[in-house]
């Protein structure tokens, strides 16, 4: 996943930019940056039966990882199939049980309840790491349902960028989060250099980006 990755990164990042003597500064959340697509799958009747995720990591951390996993030796930021092979599903193993994979569902005040994820396929575009996979669950049609993508320790940040793949009917809004206000949030709670807060309190939800789906009933 995400979060465990970038742990032995972190160290990669503080020596790379001669950080290990101000170690709180090297320590600031986030430390990755994730551009976030959604592709909902509906079934022939309109339900949604799951959910595609991209994410897009930033060009910094795509770099590290390549170097962290012996890929693209050339430096052309061009993949073999063999080395998308094994990039392919990088993000998402060694899950700790109760990890949601930075992505939560919500309809009439209850989680959706995802399956575990399916990894699709994982490339380079543009100098970034982009990688697929896809969360089902059970199909339903909902009237409405709240979206939030995001990493509870925010170790990552995500940024919900786009929405599609919806039946007809359906009608979205993306509120984008008050960055400000989760700041202040942060600070009241003990500060944006601390490491246990972000792993304990899990501040990341003040973070997130909200996407709100409506949908007409089915006729």
């Amino acid at each position: 996943m995400i979060r465990r990755l970038c742990l032995t990164l972190a160290f990669v990042l503080a020596l790379f930019q001669g950080l290990t003597a101000c170690a709180p500064a090297a320590l600031a959340h986030p430390h990755v940056f994730v551009d976030v697509t959604l592709r909902f799958l509906p079934d022939e009747d309109g339900r949604l039966t799951g959910v595609e995720v991209i994410w897009r990591y930033d060009d910094f951390f795509s770099l590290l990882l390549l170097e962290d996993m012996g890929l693209d030796p050339d430096g052309d930021m061009e993949l073999s199939g063999e080395e998308r092979a094994a990039l392919k599903g990088f993000d998402l193993v060694d899950w700790p049980e109760g990890f949601e994979g930075a992505l939560f569902l919500e309809t009439g005040g209850e989680a959706v309840a995802l399956d575990p994820p399916e990894a699709l396929d994982a490339d380079i575009e543009d100098g970034r790491i982009v990688t697929r996979h896809l969360r089902r669950f059970t199909p339903f049609r909902p009237a409405s349902l709240t979206v939030r993508p995001y990493d509870p320790s925010y170790y990552a940040a995500l940024t919900l960028l786009r929405v599609g793949g919806l039946p007809d009917g359906c009608k979205t809004r993306i509120e984008e989060a008050d960055k400000d206000a989760a700041d202040a949030i942060v600070a009241g709670l003990g500060g944006g250099t601390n490491e246990t807060l972000f792993e304990e309190v899990e501040v990341g939800i003040h973070y997130a980006d909200t996407l709100e789906i409506t949908c007409a009933p089915l006729s």
